[in-house]
Formats: C-alpha cells, structure tokens, sequence
C-alpha cells in the first residue's frame, strides 16, 4: 500500500509540476554549493576562516536567504540559497568572496582560480522543506543525481513534489532542498539536528521513493547514481 501511495504521488506530481511551482516556497530563488580541498597544513585554519564568515554574510548580504559553511574531513564547503539571480552575483563580489579571494592562496589547495572559482556549481530551487531550528544542526549531505536519458522532467516533478513530504513526516529534517543544476543534472541539499535525524530521513518516505524510482529515472540507478553521490558533512557555521 505504501508503494502504491509513493508511486500516486509521483503521478501526480507529473501532473501538477506548474501548479505546485506557484506554491513552492523560496520560488525562483537560486543556490551554489561549492566543495574546496583545504591546502596542506591549512585544514584547520580554513574551517575556522568559513566559520567566522557566518555573521559578515548576515551583515552585510541581505539576498543571501541562507549560509552554511561545511566540512568532511580535509574538505570545506559553502552552501547558500539567494532570493534571485542579483543576489547570488552581489555574494561573489561580497566582503566574504573578497576574503576567500585574497586567503585562498594559503588556504584552499589550487588557490581561487583552481580551488574555488572551478568547483562553484549553481542550481535553481525547485522544492524546500522551509527551514525550522537551523541552529540546532549539527550535520549535512549534499547528493548529486544525474537524470537517466529522457527523464530528466520526470526526475524534476519527483523532487519538486518531495519537499511538502519532507516537512511533513521529518521532524528530524530540519531543512531539505531539491535543486536543478541544467537539465539533466540535480542535486539535493538537507541538514539534520544529528545523524540520527539523518538515518530517518534515509529511511523515509522521500527516500523510499526515489530509491523505488531511480532504476528508472537516475543514471546508475540508486547505488550508482544515488548512494554512491552522497557527501556527508559537520556544520561549522550557518547564517
């Protein structure tokens, strides 16, 4: 029975994609995920460069919606969410791109250019789980998925249908966006008050669903095209 509701909903959200994009909350608004190597050395300096970042974004970048800066290990991270395209530009010509601009020679392994500038990947919102508690998280993923040949709207009605889910049956999802990087490839962003918080959204609705139809809608199928694109991380800072 379960199944079949996942699958009804899928249906329908095909169905309903234009409707539902006039209700999506944060429509129209953009995002940017960036993934940088720490350079030899410079973990621990840059992870606390991003998190001294946080409350100078808050001053002084009012379209940017929401900040997170992440880190894995010797990998740091930038996620953002703006209000429209003119914010996102105003963030990269902003006082904290200035400064990563100017430390990244020391800090981030292939400087700007190589490090930063080239592993910059902006999406458009298509869903959100609106955010509830951000400062109580502690953890986040970042999952890249790329469309099956041909599916690529289908795989876009799925996710744009999946937020409202989200909101609904996560408590411990305290903030989860789908985003659509051009037209075949996607990705999906979420934080969680801990990685219990993340086991259950794994285990949950939204999950079930696109593992039921990724065979069919992800290029490589859950293991390959999901499982394997998952990038864990620790909060260091959130505007």
């Amino acid at each position: 029975m379960k199944a079949q509701i996942l699958k009804t909903l899928a249906a329908l959200a095909l169905i309903t994609t234009s409707a539902a994009a006039q209700e999506t909350p944060m429509e129209n608004h953009t995002a940017s995920y960036i993934a940088m190597p720490a350079a030899e050395g410079q973990t621990e300096a840059f992870a606390e460069f991003l998190a001294g970042a946080a409350p100078i974004v808050a001053d002084t970048e009012p379209g940017t919606v929401l900040w997170f800066a992440l880190q894995d290990d010797d990998t740091l991270a930038i996620f953002d969410i703006f209000v429209d395209e003119e914010a996102r530009n105003a963030h990269f010509s902003g006082a904290v791109a200035a400064a990563l601009n100017q430390n990244a020679g020391a800090l981030v392994a292939g400087g700007w250019d190589d490090g930063v500038v080239a592993n910059i990947n902006n999406s458009d919102v298509l869903s959100v789980r609106e955010p509830v508690d951000l400062y109580s998280a502690t953890t986040a993923t970042y999952i890249t998925l790329e469309a099956a040949p041909g599916r690529g709207p289908e795989l876009a009605a799925l996710l744009t249908a999946a937020g409202p889910i989200v909101g609904e049956t996560e408590p411990g999802t305290l903030f989860w966006a789908a985003l659509q990087i051009d037209e075949t490839s996607f990705a999906i962003f979420d934080i969680f008050t801990n990685n219990a918080g993340r086991e259950a959204h794994f285990a949950g609705q939204v999950a079930g669903l696109l593992n039921e139809r990724a065979a069919e809608l992800v290029a490589g199928g859950w293991d390959d095209g999901v499982v394997a694109n998952v990038h864990n991380f620790d909060i260091l800072a959130i505007k």
